[in-house]
């Protein structure tokens, strides 16, 4: 397995005790994302939080980082990632901030240094965008939602 170079920078040193992101095992395709607060947050049910990283990353060329929901969050609180997955693409230099969405009934609270998310290094294909006349016909053509049975 090759192995691509991601550069982690932290934007304020106050938060130097949360951990940059980490596989949790050696299979693991995600690495886990921390929240770096100055306080709590809490996310009260049906609401959306952006919440910070204190991170920015440089990726490589060809390359995004995908940010998923952790599915441990997502069973046990209700816990999910709006836009996901979301795409870091390798020219932006901003700090990483989760989406974070409350679809339980329940608040939810994150504290600093808490695993909210997972980030998949991915490959990105380009493409080379050409307008036609018509497209070639399948056996399926226009069946969609559903049409393929349940």
């Amino acid at each position: 397995m090759e192995l691509q170079e991601l550069k982690f920078y932290r934007i304020n040193p106050k938060f130097n005790n949360v951990p940059l992101p980490t596989y949790q095992t050696e299979g693991s395709a995600g690495m886990d994302i921390c929240a770096a607060l100055q306080n709590k947050i809490e996310i009260p049910p049906g609401k959306v939080v952006l919440v910070p990283t204190n991170l920015k990353v440089e990726i490589p060329q060809g390359y995004e980082l995908q940010v998923r929901p952790r599915s441990g969050l997502a069973l046990k609180s209700g816990i999910g990632l709006l836009n996901s997955p979301g795409t870091i693409d390798c020219d932006y230099r901003g700090e990483i901030g989760i989406i974070m969405f409350n679809f339980s009934e329940k608040s939810f609270e994150i504290n600093s240094g808490d695993r909210i998310a997972q980030l998949v290094l991915a490959k990105v294909a380009r493409a080379n965008i050409v307008e036609v006349e018509n497209l070639t016909e399948t056996k399926r053509d226009t069946g969609g939602f559903g049409s393929t049975g349940i």
